[in-house]
C-alpha cells in the first residue's frame, strides 16, 4: 500500500481576517500570499496614478469610484477562497461596494510591479481578473520602464513605455501621461 500524501490545507478569507494586526496577504485558490511592504517608488507610482484616475472621475462627474490599496476585493461574490488586494482598483457599479470592499470584480485594476510580486502580477492574478470578468487590467513595471494594458473586452493586449501616454478602455478620453508620472518620480 502506498503511503497517503500530505494534503496542503486550503484557506479562507476568514484566515485572512484572523491574520495578525498589520499583516497583508492576499489569498488566490485557498492558498495564502503574503506581501512585502511596498517600495517608496512602488507607492509613488500608485498615488500618482490614483490622484490622476480621481481627478478625472471628479472633474466629468463620474459614477465609478477608484480606490488604492489596502483594499480589499472579493474576485466573485460568495467564493471564500480568493481575496485580493489591487494596487489600484476602479469600480462602476455601486452595488458592488460594500464596506468590506468590493463584492466581484472591479471594472479596471491597477497592479505595479514589485520584485516580491512579478510572477503573481504578470501570471496568477492576470488569469485570475480575466476569469472574474476584470474588463481592464494594467501591470505597471517600472523596472522595466513598461505598461502592459490588457483589455479582456476587446480582447487586446499592449505594451507602452513610461515615455508615452496610455488610454483607459473603460473611458472614451482618459489617457494618461507616464512620462509626467516619470519625471515627477526621477524614474
Amino acid at each position: 500500500m502506498a503511503p497517503a500524501l500530505a494534503q496542503e490545507k486550503v484557506y479562507t478569507i476568514d484566515d485572512i481576517y484572523s491574520l495578525p494586526e498589520g499583516s497583508r496577504a492576499e489569498l488566490i485558490d485557498g492558498r495564502i500570499y503574503y506581501m512585502a511592504p511596498p517600495s517608496r517608488k512602488h507607492q509613488r507610482i500608485a498615488g500618482e496614478l490614483f490622484a490622476v484616475i480621481r481627478e478625472y472621475i471628479n472633474t466629468n462627474n463620474g459614477s465609478c469610484e477608484v480606490d488604492i490599496a489596502p483594499f480589499a476585493v472579493f474576485l466573485n461574490e460568495g467564493d471564500v477562497k480568493n481575496y485580493v488586494e489591487p494596487d489600484i482598483s476602479v469600480i462602476c457599479d455601486p452595488d458592488k461596494l460594500a464596506d468590506k470592499g468590493c463584492l466581484g470584480a472591479p471594472d479596471w485594476i491597477i497592479e505595479v510591479v514589485s520584485p516580491a510580486s512579478r510572477w503573481m502580477d504578470y501570471f496568477t492574478k492576470l488569469f485570475k481578473y480575466r476569469a472574474a470578468g476584470v474588463r481592464e487590467y494594467w501591470i505597471v513595471d517600472p523596472d522595466k520602464n513598461r505598461v502592459t494594458v490588457y483589455d479582456f473586452e476587446a480582447e487586446d493586449t499592449r505594451s507602452y513605455t513610461f515615455s508615452e501616454s496610455v488610454k483607459a478602455n473603460i473611458y472614451e478620453d482618459l489617457f494618461i501621461d507616464f512620462s509626467e508620472i516619470a519625471a515627477l518620480l526621477s524614474i
